[in-house]
């Protein structure tokens, strides 16, 4: 490899680190005679950290960071006096293989800044992903980045060849997207996604009549929204979610933290760190509508737009019920145990399937991986005697839940002057 080529690579890995939608997918792709390597489920792609702590692929890269869009929140735009490399189709496939092939990936997260116009650039794309898989045979884990804007039937082809793709949003509200991104509408993010669910919608039905039939996007496609960028509330952010995941094909949405990466442009907020807490408030949030059969009226509404930052949205919902409670683990049926502050997925299973044999106490609740700390308050079974979020009343309950304040440090004992000092 050329100081040349490991210089592109260390500007376009360090231009993708931002987008966060690069998690495992869980497709499965075996290996197949003459090819090279496979996708194991589950697995996906090898992850890493960057120093802000966010989550990066080890071959997380863009072709290229030229740009002709201004957008102001993203630190590739066109007007940004930073290094630029672009790298040739022939360069970032021979990249892709030799990385797999000393394993130090398990796939890879491809994304691009949009030159020319969408469809040069999605092309570029395609010929990537579909010379890594007919002619290197690659079978390993692939995730790309579709550009907003691109024609049908270059999203058709690279749907063949890619195992998720994605397009993201950016920003939740259209005239906010107008305000920071004029060159972008919601029209251009969504028909690319519109083109991805039709062309899996298709393949799947083609599957059911030919076993052997291609593939088309395996594992679904993924979002991601900016949180903080603009004056969006969580309802709003988590309305969006809600009729995204009502699609077929949607898997994920990804919410990332507005990082001031252009603080000259008065259009953002100005702010001294990333909204992290909130961020993972969010994703708690979209983890209650996914799989604890939550709406978003439930989490949040008119008089509560925005989730609540010192404790998780499950516990703020029970605190705001507390009509609901306390339940019985021993009659309750498996909805309203999902909704017990403490109890996940797996033990309101258990608890549905064991109690058919014995009484359930709350040792067999510890056993069963409850976090007794929260839901105690919440439930009466067996022995337990606690007093529950109604004796005590939900302020207190509150109180009694939530972490303990760091210690204050005196900035003093931290820095060293000398005596003639100010």
């Amino acid at each position: 490899m050329t100081e040349q080529t490991l210089e592109k690579l260390r500007i376009l890995t360090e231009s993708a680190k931002y987008d966060v939608s690069c998690s495992s997918s869980g497709t499965v792709r075996s290996n197949k005679q003459g090819g090279v390597g496979n996708t194991l489920g589950g697995i996906g792609i090898c992850h890493s950290f960057s120093d802000d702590g966010r989550c990066i692929s080890l071959l997380k890269i863009m072709l290229t960071n030229y740009c002709i869009y201004d957008c102001a929140y993203c630190i590739n735009r066109r007007s940004n006096d930073i290094p630029r490399a672009t790298l040739s189709v022939t360069e970032l496939v021979e990249l892709t293989m030799e990385f797999y092939r000393r394993n130090y990936i398990e796939g890879l997260f491809l994304s691009s800044g949009v030159v020319r116009n969408p469809d040069y650039t999605m092309e570029r794309l395609v010929r990537i992903v579909k010379d890594l898989r007919t002619i290197h045979r690659f079978n390993g884990y692939i995730h790309l980045k579709s550009i907003p804007g691109a024609s049908r039937e270059l999203i058709n082809e690279a749907g063949r060849y890619a195992d998720r793709m994605s397009v993201n949003i950016e920003i939740p509200n259209e005239d906010s997207l107008k305000r920071l991104a004029p060159e972008k509408d919601f029209q251009s993010v969504f028909q690319p996604m519109k083109f991805i669910q039709q062309g899996v919608l298709e393949s799947s039905e083609e599957r059911k009549k030919f076993r052997y039939a291609p593939r088309f996007v395996p594992a679904g496609q993924s979002t991601q929204m900016i949180v903080g960028a603009t004056a969006d509330s969580d309802k709003d952010i988590l309305h969006l979610s809600s009729t995204l995941y009502a699609r077929p094909t949607m898997r994920r949405v990804y919410y990332s933290g507005y990082i001031a990466v252009n603080t000259y442009d008065k259009r953002l907020p100005v702010l001294k760190q990333p909204p992290l807490v909130r961020e993972n408030r969010l994703y708690q949030a979209d983890w209650l509508l996914r799989f604890y059969q939550f709406k978003v009226d439930e989490i949040v509404n008119d008089a509560h737009p925005d989730l609540d930052l010192e404790i998780d949205p499950k516990l703020s919902w029970a605190l705001r019920h507390p009509e609901c409670f306390p339940v019985d683990i021993n009659k309750a049926d498996y909805e309203m145990i999902l909704r017990i502050p403490g109890v996940g997925v797996k033990s309101a299973r258990l608890i549905v399937s064991s109690r058919r044999f014995g009484r359930l106490t709350s040792y067999h609740l510890k056993k069963m991986g409850v976090v007794m700390k929260k839901a105690k308050y919440f439930i009466t079974c067996g022995e337990l005697e606690a007093r529950g979020v109604n004796e005590l009343r939900p302020e207190r309950v509150r109180e009694l839940l939530l972490p303990a304040p760091k210690k204050k440090t005196d900035d003093r004992q931290l820095s060293f002057q000398f005596p003639d000092e100010p």
